[in-house]
């Protein structure tokens, strides 16, 4: 599978420790606009490394968001997220032994008002426990186009 590199917000990027922690690229909309009217659209993460769940307290959040400047730290909205707990999770979380590599996580981009919009639309990995850790990559995709791929680990061979 191809992917739009203007429309990737990161590239095997390893996430480590409790933080809060935005995407290596945005895109950036020129202006404020709407998004997500006509195609529908959606962000995919896939894992490449598998969770850290050895602590047993590890909680992964992923965001796809709005902002007013490229760092995403002014002016954000968050358009959808989706939670996943090491352990027993709670409602709406999903249990994290599902953060294997290859699992692909896909948050919707609800369709938007120009006068709910900011220029900037970035990701945000929200992680809790001093040993979480997962790698991950994430782009922008249409909906239509996402049950065709498959996503596999770097440098494997299909024989």
């Amino acid at each position: 599978m191809f992917i739009d590199a203007f429309n990737q917000f990161s590239d095997a990027q390893a996430i480590s420790g409790a933080g809060d922690v935005v995407g290596t690229n945005v895109i950036d909309l020129s202006v404020d606009r709407s998004i997500g009217n006509g195609e529908p659209m959606a962000v995919v993460f896939t894992v490449d490394v598998d969770a850290v769940q050895t602590g047993g307290d590890e909680d992964y959040t992923f965001q796809v968001e709005y902002a007013s400047n490229s760092a995403q730290s002014t002016g954000r909205q968050l358009m959808g997220e989706r939670r996943f707990e090491s352990g027993t999770p709670g409602a709406p979380s999903q249990n994290a032994d599902l953060l294997v590599t290859g699992f692909r996580v896909i948050i919707p981009i609800p369709p938007t008002k120009l006068s709910e919009s900011e220029q900037f639309i970035g990701i945000r990995y929200v992680t809790l426990g001093a040993l979480a850790g997962i790698t991950c990559t994430d782009f922008l995709q249409t909906m239509s186009m996402i049950d065709a791929t498959n996503d596999y680990a770097d440098n494997f061979t299909i024989t």
